[in-house]
């Protein structure tokens, strides 16, 4: 292909796919990061057109204004990958590199040197490139497996930016004094724009596409009330753990936990405030336990906890921290002065590498059901093997003190 039909297919192929974000976000309005990206793909759809008036269009249009375009272009698709990420725009920044061209065009001597004015659009392109390969790699944290490739897409695409600038004086002469070798650079260099394009913005929608479907598998392991995982979640990442635990000869321990006369706050005072204490243990918890500990809501009132590497007497502890916590942060709920919401905790430890969750949970609703019955508001332990027969709790700070 010759130069002039590579422009003509960039201007093209950037409309349509430019169109082709927007309808992308038409159909899922809450990833505006696609947005942004679609209209920078518009923008650089028209920098290219109106370069392409180079020779009997003014130079106002034909270079001006295509280069500002073209260096917003670049900062609206970092703004965008900003906006995927949950940061705000920066209007300034976004226009840096449209205000910094043009500042530079003011400088007598810069529109002739042609040297200057390749290194300055390239180390703009390049920055920007890199700022958004930053932004991707600064979200990492989210799981989508194609935020990598467009790191090493927007790295290496700001790098051959830079690698242009050598080449820009022999590139921006007539063809007649370098013959076939500059007609031949600046055909390469036009098709690597034009497969650079059409690869990043198919690996943005994939992007888009994959967080999209990895935020309703989360909806569907979630309790929406209380954000904690659901049961069926709480199952299905409780299996997976104690079976990594076991193979590390680690232990692990489970707790049942249920609230108190619960039933009787609902018809006393209201679901809202029963609502208000669900939450309550949410954040209690949240704050609680350790990231790595998995907290499930089982359903109603009945919350479930798993640990790793937590033996019996730690477990105890963590368990009697829980429940205290949640106790002085449930004195009141609501405008309800006279709520006192408190919990009855089971707890369970693996005793065996056979022992699955469920018979961990088993354990666990024995223990709890024992902590109903001598009084609500404490901690039982699961019995162990031969020793049916536990400490009553006020025996609980003797096992405090020694853990300690």
């Amino acid at each position: 292909m010759d130069v002039n039909t590579l422009f003509i297919l960039t201007m093209h192929v950037e409309a349509m796919l430019g169109i082709l974000l927007l309808l992308v976000w038409l159909q899922n309005k809450s990833t505006h990061g696609v947005a942004w990206w679609g209209s920078a793909h518009l923008m650089r759809s028209v920098s290219v057109a109106l370069y392409g008036t180079y020779g009997w269009a003014p130079n106002l249009v034909s270079i001006d204004l295509s280069s500002v375009l073209l260096f917003t272009s670049f900062g609206v698709t970092w703004t965008g990958a900003r906006v995927f990420a949950g940061r705000k725009p920066l209007p300034g920044s976004l226009c840096a590199g449209a205000i910094l061209w043009l500042t530079a065009c003011q400088i007598p001597g810069f529109t002739d040197a042609l040297y200057l004015r390749g290194l300055l659009g390239a180390s703009i392109i390049a920055t920007f490139s890199w700022a958004t390969a930053y932004e991707f790699w600064r979200g990492r944290g989210e799981s989508l497996v194609s935020r990598w490739p467009a790191i090493v897409l927007l790295f290496s695409n700001g790098a051959l930016f830079l690698m242009r600038t050598p080449l820009v004086t022999a590139v921006s002469q007539p063809i007649n004094d370098h013959g076939i070798l500059s007609s031949a650079w600046l055909t390469v260099m036009s098709a690597e724009a034009l497969l650079f394009t059409i690869a990043i913005a198919f690996v943005l929608l994939a992007m888009a596409k994959e967080r999209a479907e990895l935020r309703q598998r989360t909806a569907a392991m979630v309790d929406p009330l209380t954000g904690l995982a659901n049961r069926r979640a709480f199952l299905q990442f409780g299996e997976e753990t104690i079976r990594a635990q076991v193979k590390r000869g680690r232990p692990v321990a489970v707790f049942l936990l249920d609230f108190d006369h619960f039933k009787t706050v609902n018809d006393q005072y209201g679901h809202l405030v029963g609502d208000i204490a669900l939450r309550t243990f949410a954040e209690t918890a949240t704050r609680s336990l350790r990231t790595s500990d998995i907290v499930g809501r089982m359903g109603g009132e009945e919350f479930a906890v798993l640990l790793s590497d937590a033996n019996r007497d730690n477990a105890y502890l963590v368990a009697e921290r829980l429940r205290t916590n949640f106790e002085s942060a449930a004195v009141a709920l609501g405008v309800h002065n006279k709520v006192h919401a408190t919990l009855s905790i089971g707890v369970s430890i693996i005793q065996e590498p056979t022992d699955d969750l469920a018979l961990l949970l088993e354990r666990a609703d024995r223990a709890l059901y024992r902590a109903k019955a001598k009084g609500r508001n404490r901690v039982e332990l699961s019995e162990l093997p031969g020793d049916p027969s536990l400490p009553e709790t006020p025996d609980a700070p003797e096992r405090l003190s020694t853990a300690a």
